[in-house]
């Protein structure tokens, strides 16, 4: 699996082009078709260049998917593993702690925990 398109190979190329041809023009003796070959061959180069860089960038960034236990994997597998512990089903857990309470109460509880915070500090 590569990390981006086609896209960031032309982009490599045109860079590529744009460096050499920015170094090769300060040489005041500089022949210009010569110069516009010579670019336009190491902006292939770039653009070729750019895919084993992303396929190590796809290697690297790669992130193998979640496998979840489901109920035909457990008629399958005995109800155990090979180790003999039992499989338990994996349950998709909300980020949000607090989804059932009302946002009032959970004010309540931080003004409440704010309060005892500012008297132990005051107490000191």
């Amino acid at each position: 699996m590569m990390f981006g398109s086609v896209f960031y190979n032309c982009w490599a190329a045109l860079i590529s082009f744009t460096i050499y041809f920015l170094i090769a023009i300060i040489n005041p003796f500089a022949m210009p078709i010569s110069t516009l070959i010579i670019a336009s061959i190491v902006a292939i180069v770039g653009f070729l260049l750019m895919f084993p860089v992303r396929y190590l960038m796809g290697y690297v960034f790669y992130t193998p998917k979640e496998v979840a236990f489901n109920e035909e994997t457990a008629s399958h597998t005995d109800e155990t593993t090979t180790i003999g512990q039992p499989l338990t089903e994996q349950k998709s857990t909300s980020t949000v702690e607090f989804a059932d309470e009302s946002t009032e109460d959970i004010a309540q509880v931080v003004r409440t925990m704010m309060s005892k915070d500012d008297d132990i500090m005051l107490s000191r």
